[in-house]
């Protein structure tokens, strides 16, 4: 990430000017205050030297691994307040710039170049804090933490190359050696729409809520072969209701590690088959293995025309294909070519097959006078509704679709994940907007009651 910073006029109307801004606070201290004066201090703490002297109820939102350098940001302002403050505050601007050996980041660039010294240093940076605040956290009360890191990287599987998370592997690895155990997760709506970072992205929306409490000892130990069997009976559930809680699909893989790491941290070990522990990083990539699972077994819900159009978009996506390919693929799901593009999900011509872009179906379409309505075809319907005409026309769409649009709605989630995988960044951000305005929609009918 390179750091620019660009002055706004203080003065003009434009968002980030001087009055704007002094009314934020006023409203702010307006709310706050409204019924009387509220009592209450601020106070920095060092959370790896100490937290407090007496119980306390802590709720943290620790950094995120590499993703902001903060004490390098800082010096854009630092070098000018230090100007203006340094006699009235000596100590606080004793430096020429922002001290940053202490920063819990992992920079490569403050450790020798060395990416896994970086990880080191982050991780038993976040051990220290997290058995700090374990000893000062009022056992009455869980110790809940925000966390939200997209950044995956490839790991090495039993099937293939899997996805895990640098940054949550780091903060959980930190918070089990502090014996901590995720008792409850839930996703939060924590992320503004319109940050710079979200501008033609898949940025997250949701900060993953942990709450955390001391694991009781003796805690048990189990195996692999137990764990993937516990992974297996609890995270389906846990996924739909996510799911049913219209988490935003961006979100859904994130979301999936808290009940999947509520799971591995109740036990003090979990063995692998050679007899070592197993790590955080394995364990983050299982529960992603879990979730592709989870969504595929949702494939049974699809109709075969659908789970034709599933498995050639994911080789393919609205590129053509040989037809020959394409035959073989219908023949073993006991469809035709024929057949498919009679339910106006393809176009075939001069031995080359390719699914239907949705810029090239019929305006006027109908799902109740379709004679071969399909999964598919319903979800692409209803994202072109949405981007082309809005929700109201979209929620109108919808309601005359019936329940099959609830079943669009979880092919939209697969289409998601499949996408994201493949690096389809912008075919992605169709299918998490539907699920995004999936309540908006739903509302529309009994507007026009």
């Amino acid at each position: 990430m390179i750091w620019d910073y660009a002055e706004a006029n203080p003065f003009a109307n434009s968002s980030g000017n001087l009055i704007r801004m002094a009314d934020l606070v006023a409203e702010v201290l307006e709310q706050s205050c409204s019924n009387g004066p509220v009592i209450g201090s601020c106070t920095q703490f060092d959370s790896t030297a100490s937290i407090a002297n007496e119980p306390a109820i802590i709720c943290t939102d620790p950094p995120y691994y590499d993703n902001i350098g903060y004490a390098d940001l800082s010096d854009f302002f630092y070098v000018w307040l230090r100007k203006s403050l340094v006699t009235i505050y000596p100590e606080l601007f004793a430096t020429l710039l922002v001290p940053k050996k202490q920063e819990l980041i992992a920079s490569p660039f403050r450790s020798n170049g060395s990416k896994s010294d970086a990880a080191a240093f982050f991780e038993a940076g976040f051990t220290k804090a997290f058995l700090r605040i374990r000893s000062s956290q009022d056992q009455m009360y869980p110790l809940t933490v925000f966390y939200a890191f997209k950044q995956e990287e490839a790991e090495e599987g039993d099937t293939g190359d899997q996805q895990v998370s640098t940054g949550w592997e780091t903060m959980l690895e930190g918070l089990l050696r502090a014996d901590f155990q995720v008792t409850a997760t839930w996703p939060s709506r924590s992320e503004r729409p319109g940050r710079s970072v979200a501008v033609g992205t898949n940025a997250l929306a949701s900060s993953i809520v942990l709450a955390c409490r001391p694991r009781p000892e003796p805690a048990p130990i189990t195996t692999r072969k137990d764990f993937l069997a516990s992974l297996k009976k609890e995270l389906p559930n846990a996924l739909r209701n996510l799911q049913k809680g219209n988490i935003a699909p961006v979100d859904l893989a994130q979301a999936a590690i808290g009940p999947g790491m509520a799971v591995f941290s109740r036990y003090k070990k979990v063995l692998e088959t050679d007899g070592s522990p197993m790590r955080v990083r394995t364990a983050l990539a299982l529960i992603n293995q879990g979730l592709d699972e989870v969504l595929s077994e949702q494939e049974s819900e699809f109709d075969p025309d659908t789970r034709w159009a599933l498995a050639w978009f994911e080789q393919h996506q609205f590129d053509e294909g040989l037809y020959g390919e394409a035959e073989l693929l219908a023949t073993a799901k006991a469809l035709s070519i024929a057949g498919l593009a009679e339910a106006g999900i393809l176009h075939s011509r001069a031995g080359k097959v390719r699914l239907l872009r949705r810029d090239e179906l019929p305006e006027d379409w109908d799902p109740t006078s379709d004679n071969r309505l399909t999964v598919w075809e319903v979800t692409q319907h209803l994202i072109r509704r949405l981007d082309k005409h809005g929700e109201t026309d979209a929620g109108k769409l919808k309601a005359r679709i019936g329940g099959m649009a609830e079943i669009a709605r979880d092919l939209a989630y697969r289409l998601y994940t499949l996408c994201e995988r493949k690096g389809w960044a912008e075919e992605a951000g169709y299918y998490n907007s539907l699920v995004v305005a999936w309540p908006s929609l739903s509302s529309v009918p009994e507007l026009f009651q």
